[in-house]
């Protein structure tokens, strides 16, 4: 289940925490904000790739959506997961179709949306067992 702790009225948006019960140790969005995310509780910036079995830092760091490329998909590709949830930053942005074509020829689904929603959705998505895949760009 997850749980959003509410804005404090009057006051600048907090980082938003989310509560997910998951013993079973994989990884998961615990929280965010506009310049960073948690997984498992660690600060991270943006960037990097998350699945319940994996944290990837290299391939997509500091990566913005501007500077996307096919080889980028070709990599998450290569994941062979159902679903990948693409954040493009603080705004929904969408990639060029020739872009994503790798994962349309794998028939692996594709969802675009800002970071917070790629987070949440991640959780949902890694709680009911599904072979998820979320990237998170600056």
């Amino acid at each position: 289940m997850i749980l959003l702790e509410p804005d404090c009225p009057g006051k600048q948006r907090p980082a938003l925490k989310l509560h997910l019960n998951s013993p079973d140790g994989h990884y998961q969005f615990t929280g965010y904000g506009d310049d960073h995310v948690l997984v498992n509780g660690q600060r991270l910036d943006f960037g990097l790739v998350v699945s319940p079995s994996l944290l990837e830092r290299e391939v997509f760091r500091g990566l913005a959506f501007e500077a996307l490329e096919v080889a980028h998909f070709e990599w998450l590709r290569q994941q062979q997961v159902e679903i990948v949830l693409l954040g493009t930053g603080p705004k929904l942005r969408f990639p060029h179709p020739s872009l994503t074509r790798p994962l349309i020829e794998a028939g692996i689904g594709l969802e675009v949306m800002d970071n917070g929603a790629a987070c949440r959705t991640y959780n949902l998505l890694a709680s009911e067992g599904r072979e998820v895949m979320a990237v998170i760009l600056a």
